[in-house]
């Protein structure tokens, strides 16, 4: 009997020595925290406005040629009135390949974000390797991604591990968080 209680402890003492642990972060705090995640969204907002810009005044000048063609369609010949309904169409499509070349699938737009956040990204990714080996984690989770987390524990949130990790203060917020908290008397 004390034989079979001991092979049981031993089990048991064995398979919690294998368990893994895990623990989550919360990206899109830990970026909002950022300063140079800040920039990078400045930086991307100025290329998204400059490159809309560029398309609407393509889409401007589109429209001055249909009302042109329009206003001098009587006047134009057949073979004149083909040509001119060939540059427009000609045109439209320009401006729809360029737009699909800038804000489509892995367009313009989306590989300047790439390009931009990829040294957040990063620095992100080591922080979160350093506190996984200091607190011997086997997995942290993204709770702002596409994962879904039904329920967090909020002993198993590491994100202000990381945060110290990129050197990033959280006293101001739970400054903050306090005083917003207080009940006012």
């Amino acid at each position: 009997m004390k034989k079979t209680i001991f092979l049981l402890f031993l089990a048991l003492v064995s398979i919690q020595s294998f368990a893994q642990k895990f623990g989550y972060i919360d990206s899109e705090f830990i970026t909002s925290k950022m300063p140079e995640y800040k920039k990078a969204q400045e930086d991307m907002e100025k290329y998204s406005e400059k490159w809309v810009l560029d398309i609407q005044s393509k889409y401007t000048e589109l429209e001055k040629m249909r009302q042109q063609f329009q206003q001098e369609e009587i006047l134009l010949t057949a073979d004149m009135k083909r040509d001119r309904q060939k540059n427009i169409d000609d045109k439209e499509s320009e401006i729809k390949e360029l737009n699909n070349k800038v804000f489509g699938m892995n367009g313009l737009l989306f590989l300047k974000k790439k390009e931009l956040m990829k040294a957040i990204l990063d620095d992100i990714y080591k922080a979160c390797e350093k506190v996984a080996r200091q607190k011997q984690l086997m997995f942290i989770f993204d709770k702002a991604s596409d994962l879904s987390m039904i329920y967090t524990d909020p002993r198993h949130d590491y994100t202000d591990y990381v945060m110290e990790a990129l050197g990033i203060s959280l006293k101001e917020d739970k400054n903050q968080n306090n005083q917003v908290t207080k009940p006012k008397k």
